[in-house]
């Protein structure tokens, strides 16, 4: 058991690293103030080969593994660069894991080169705002109609369908009444955003201006049967296939985010003086921060054991969603104890400590409640009766 990095990690880490002191703290201020993509943040990664860091060698990718990915992602947002930064990028980590695994060899050469070399953006169409983690009760059909599916429905809470020209997106192709199971008859496409037929609505939310989230309204949207990833009505297990991978990746990017709150409170702390001491001094100020560092550290190790379970080829169920569990609460108390820190000036979006407080409210409520993953832990790890 080893928990140091490797010199090949330590070198994506530095790597990322530098890529990200391009883009400072006033960056993504302005990105949180104006809004508006990132799009030459994106295209840095891109063009340095990051993007396809998870993906196949036989499609331009680096062929490494979730473990490689959850410390670039980490690392983005622990640069300053937060869920702004790493919401920018995310999609192409995880989002195309079914395409890659399920998807046929002219599938993947058509779907994945594009998307790594940064010439596609796609977002990831599965939430609705009648089901919502309840997807196999989503309503969203897509009816055969020779050589082509027809969706019609709506989707909610979609990142980057601003900027996206691509969408993986699961729909009902047998109705529920018709299956034997929830489950089944539900099935996966990634296909083309075709903005004639699909009205992308944006929503005004709390923070991470720069990654938009929106309601899509899908009316009469033509796919080609040839846009369908693998069977027919199997759908539910593709998308499962690519959960455990996002909830490591976004708890590896709420870590980051934690580390940049307390980065900036722990320096705060040092160059503060009140009553001709730092403030630092106080024991009422050393010891939340001390608690932070050790709550991150904690998830942090969740994070990268279900990373590298996963790599191995393991299950990892119970990791990942302790991992996206412990990290979202550990960021959260971090980014609170960074605004308490520095007091009225946590306040002021100068210091950035409030902008990283709205934004790791994300992970808290994303892409699964904390109730659930309760629920989850109780019941696959405990063995308790299922509660819901």
């Amino acid at each position: 058991m080893n928990f140091e990095l490797t010199e090949d990690q330590q070198s994506i880490k530095a790597a990322i690293e530098k890529l990200c002191e391009r883009y400072d703290d006033d960056y993504w201020l302005e990105r949180d103030r104006e809004g508006g993509f990132p799009h030459d943040f994106h295209r840095t990664l891109a063009d340095a080969g990051w993007l396809g860091i998870a993906m196949s060698q036989d499609y331009g990718g680096s062929g490494l593994g979730m473990t490689e990915a959850a410390l670039m992602m980490q690392t983005i947002s622990a640069s300053g660069a937060g869920l702004s930064g790493a919401s920018a990028v995310h999609m192409n980590i995880f989002g195309l894991n079914p395409v890659q695994v399920f998807g046929s060899a002219e599938q993947k050469q058509r779907f994945l080169p594009p998307l790594i070399d940064g010439t596609d953006k796609a977002c990831f169409a599965v939430t609705e705002p009648d089901s919502g983690l309840d997807t196999t009760r989503l309503k969203t059909q897509a009816v055969r109609d020779g050589d082509h599916y027809v969706l019609t429905g709506r989707k909610i809470w979609i990142s980057t369908a601003q900027v996206a020209n691509k969408m993986l997106i699961i729909a009902r192709t047998t109705p529920l009444d018709q299956v034997a199971k929830p489950t089944q008859g539900l099935s996966l496409f990634y296909t083309d955003l075709d903005r004639t037929k699909v009205e992308v609505r944006e929503i005004e939310k709390m923070g991470r201006k720069a990654v938009d989230s929106n309601m899509l309204f899908i009316d009469g949207l033509r796919v080609p049967a040839g846009d369908r990833i693998g069977e027919e009505g199997e759908g539910f297990k593709y998308l499962l296939h690519g959960l455990n991978p996002e909830r490591v990746l976004i708890a590896a990017e709420a870590i980051g985010l934690g580390q940049a709150a307390l980065r900036r409170a722990t320096q705060y702390a040092k160059e503060r003086v009140v009553f001709g001491r730092p403030i630092g001094q106080n024991q009422s100020i050393q010891h939340p921060l001390a608690q932070s560092w050790m709550q991150l550290e904690a998830a942090s190790l969740m994070v990268f054991k279900a990373a590298s379970l996963y790599d191995a080829g393991k299950p990892c169920g119970a990791e990942a969603n302790a991992a996206k569990y412990l990290a979202a609460e550990a960021a959260f108390q971090s980014c609170q104890t960074a605004m308490a820190t520095l007091g009225g000036m946590g306040y002021a979006k100068e210091y950035h400590v409030e902008r990283y407080l709205r934004e790791c409210m994300i992970p808290r409520l994303a892409p699964v409640s904390p109730q659930m993953i309760m629920c989850f832990i109780a019941e696959k790890v405990l063995g308790l009766p299922k509660s819901y």
